[in-house]
C-alpha cells in the first residue's frame, strides 16, 4: 500500500489561500466586505487580491519570504492583505495599532520588513517610527499609505498608495501557492519591546487547520455576518480573516469599537458572529441609550483574554449575546482551548452556566494533545479541579518558532510539548481552567502586558530604587498594572504617584501605564531574594480604580470616528531598501 501513487491530483500542501479562490467560485455574488458605504463581493475581493499580489511582485519587486508589515485598523485593505501577501509568496506582519512609535520601529527593524503599509490615521506614528530607524541606522522599508477607500482623505506619497497598487495590478495574475505547507504565512509579535521582541511565525499548514478547527467547534455555518470587533492584528483575527472566506461570510469592518459603531453594525447588517476580549462587554453594557440599537436575533460571541467574571457573562446573555469562552495565545495561532457547550448544562441555573462558561475548556481540534503537567517531573496533574500545573500543548496549530530567537524557541518547546507559561487545573470532566500566570503577564483589555517590561522602564526613573509590577483588578479593563516602588534615599515625598504615571506615559505605550503606584519601604521577597508577587497581588486587590464616566470605547480608538486632516508633517519620505 505504501507504493500507491502520490501525485498532484491527490496531494496539495494546505494553505488558507485556497479559501479565497473557492469563495470567488462558489460565493461569487455574495457580499464579502462591508465598510461604511463600500461593499465588495467575493469575486471582487479575489480580483483585488490578485491585483495587489501582482503589484507586490512586479512593481515593488517583493520576493518569496519577504516580510510585508502593515499598521492599520480593521479596514478592507488589511483584510485583503491576509490573502494578497501570501498570494505574492510573502509573509504578512500585522502590527498592533496600540503600540508607540519606538515599538513599531523595533518590529520593523527586527523583521527586516520589505514593505510597510500604513493607514492614513497612523501616518504620524509611522513617521516617528521611521525616524527612530534612521537614528539606529536600520534599513528602511518601502512605505505605502492606505487611504480611506470610502472617503479618501487625500494622503498620498506620489502615485504609490494602496488603491493605486490595486488598480495597477493584474486580476488574472496566478497566485503563488506554497510547495511546502511548512512555509511561513504570517509573523505576529507577542510584544514590540526594544529589548527582546518575540516574533511568532505561523505556517500555511497551521493557519489552514486552525481556521477549519475554529469554524467547526464554534459551529459557524454558511453565510455568517461577522463583525470585526476583534483587531485583525491579534493572531490574524484568530484566523477568522481566512475563515470568513471559507464559509462565504460577510466581513463587517469598523475602524473603532465604540458602542455606537458596534450596535449600529449589528442592527444595520444583521451581524451573527463576533469575537472580542471581555473588555468589549463593558463597552456594550455601559452604552448610553442613544448608542444602543435593538438586537433582533442572538449574536454569537467568542471571547478570550482575561477570564470573564460569571456575572458579566450573565449580563451579556441578557442583552442578546450568546457567549463562548476560549483560551489561546499568539504562539498557538489564537485559540487553543474552547469551552464547548454541553447539552446537560442547559438544565442548570444561569449562575451555574455562567460559571461553567468562564472555564477555558477543551482543546481545539487542531491540537493533538493538551495537558496540565508538573513542569519539573512532567507528570500530569490529577483531574480534580484543584491540583495545579503548567498548561502544555502540541499540534499543528502551534507556531513554527520565534523569529531570530533560537533560545526562546528551545525554552518553549521541551519534551515534545509547547509550554504556555500559564498555570491551571483540570476538572473531572476534562475542562481546563487557568488559575494563575507563571510569567506574571497582565491581561488588560485583551492586551498582554509583561510586568518585566514595565519594571524596566520604572527602574530608569531617577528616584526608583526597587520596583515590582503586578495585576490589579480594574472595573473596565479586567486587569491593569499596579506598581510597587521603593524610592532612593533622599527622594522621600519629592516624587509622587502622578510623577511616576506621567513618566510612564512618556516612555511606554498607553495601555501599559500603571493605574496605581504604591510606595513601600521594601518589597516582600522570598528566601532566594525574589519579589513575592503573589503577596503584592493580594495587596493590589484592596485598591479601587475609579474613572470618570466616558463614552464607551476601547483605549486608543478613534473616539468620534472623524478622519484627521493630513498635514505636511504626515507625509513620509518614500525609501527603498
Amino acid at each position: 500500500m505504501d507504493k500507491l501513487l502520490k501525485c498532484e491530483a491527490n496531494y496539495a500542501p494546505l494553505t488558507p489561500i485556497t479559501f479565497l479562490k473557492r469563495a470567488a467560485a462558489a460565493y461569487s455574488d455574495r457580499t464579502s466586505v462591508i465598510y461604511a458605504n463600500t461593499h465588495f463581493t467575493w469575486r471582487q475581493t479575489y480580483d483585488r487580491c490578485c491585483c495587489l499580489a501582482s503589484s507586490l511582485r512586479l512593481l515593488l519587486h517583493v520576493s518569496k519570504g519577504d516580510i510585508i508589515s502593515v499598521l492599520a485598523p480593521n479596514v478592507p485593505a488589511l483584510y485583503e492583505m491576509h490573502f494578497a501577501v501570501p498570494m505574492a509568496g510573502a509573509v504578512l506582519n500585522a502590527i498592533n495599532t496600540r503600540l508607540d512609535c519606538r515599538n513599531v520601529a523595533t518590529i520593523l527593524a527586527h523583521s527586516e520588513a520589505r514593505v510597510f503599509f500604513v493607514d492614513y490615521q497612523y501616518v504620524p506614528v509611522a513617521r516617528e517610527a521611521l525616524k527612530h530607524m534612521i537614528e539606529e541606522k536600520s534599513p528602511l522599508p518601502l512605505v505605502v499609505v492606505i487611504d480611506d477607500v470610502d472617503s479618501p482623505t487625500g494622503v498620498r506619497l506620489g502615485e504609490l498608495d494602496y488603491e493605486s497598487l490595486v488598480a495597477s495590478g493584474d486580476p488574472a495574475h496566478e497566485p503563488y501557492l506554497p510547495s511546502d505547507e511548512w512555509e511561513s504565512v504570517s509573523l505576529n509579535y507577542t510584544s514590540g519591546t526594544t529589548s527582546a521582541p518575540k516574533g511568532v511565525v505561523y505556517s500555511h499548514r497551521g493557519a489552514y487547520l486552525s481556521t477549519l478547527s475554529l469554524l467547526l467547534q464554534w459551529g459557524v455555518g454558511s453565510e455568517p455576518v461577522y463583525l470585526w470587533s476583534l483587531p485583525m492584528f491579534h493572531c490574524n483575527g484568530w484566523t477568522f480573516t481566512w475563515g470568513m472566506a471559507a464559509r462565504g461570510g460577510t466581513n463587517v469592518c469598523i475602524r473603532s469599537t465604540s458602542a455606537a459603531e458596534m450596535y449600529g453594525a449589528i442592527a444595520n447588517h444583521g451581524v451573527t458572529h463576533m469575537c472580542c476580549a471581555p473588555v468589549v462587554f463593558g463597552i456594550l453594557l455601559d452604552a448610553s441609550p442613544s448608542d444602543r440599537r435593538p438586537i433582533a436575533s442572538a449574536v454569537q460571541v467568542l471571547t478570550g483574554g482575561s477570564p470573564p467574571p460569571a456575572a458579566l457573562l450573565e449580563r451579556m446573555e441578557g442583552l442578546g449575546f450568546h457567549v463562548t469562552h476560549a483560551y489561546g495565545m499568539t504562539e498557538a495561532t489564537g485559540p487553543a482551548l474552547v469551552c464547548e457547550w454541553r447539552a446537560e448544562w442547559s438544565r442548570r441555573t444561569s449562575a451555574e452556566q455562567a460559571k461553567l462558561k468562564a472555564r477555558q475548556g477543551i482543546s481545539v481540534l487542531t491540537l493533538s494533545d493538551v495537558d496540565v503537567k508538573d513542569p519539573k517531573t512532567m507528570a500530569s496533574v490529577p483531574r480534580d479541579g484543584k491540583a495545579m500545573g503548567e498548561i502544555v500543548l502540541k499540534g499543528s496549530s502551534i507556531m513554527k518558532g520565534y523569529l531570530k530567537n533560537d533560545g526562546g524557541t528551545a525554552e518553549s518547546f521541551k519534551g515534545g510539548w509547547f509550554f504556555t507559561g500559564d498555570v491551571g487545573v483540570v476538572h473531572p470532566d476534562g475542562y481546563v481552567e487557568i488559575k494563575d500566570r507563571s510569567k506574571d503577564v497582565i491581561i488588560s483589555g485583551g492586551e498582554n502586558i509583561s510586568s518585566v517590561e514595565v519594571e524596566a522602564v520604572l527602574y530608569r526613573h531617577p528616584s526608583v530604587a526597587d520596583a515590582a509590577v503586578v495585576a490589579m483588578p480594574h472595573p473596565r479593563w479586567g486587569e491593569s498594572p499596579c506598581a510597587f516602588l521603593v524610592t532612593k534615599e533622599g527622594f522621600g515625598t519629592r516624587v509622587g504617584e502622578e510623577d511616576i504615571i506621567s513618566y510612564c506615559r512618556e516612555n511606554m505605550s498607553g495601555y501599559m501605564v500603571p493605574k496605581k503606584v504604591v510606595f513601600v519601604k521594601e518589597l516582600p521577597r522570598n528566601a532566594n531574594g525574589k519579589p513575592q508577587k503573589n503577596k503584592m497581588r493580594e495587596m493590589a486587590k484592596a485598591f479601587t480604580v475609579t474613572e470618570k464616566k466616558k463614552k464607551s470605547q476601547l483605549p486608543h480608538s478613534n473616539r468620534n470616528n472623524r478622519k484627521p486632516e493630513p498635514t505636511e508633517q504626515q507625509v513620509l519620505v518614500l525609501s527603498r531598501l
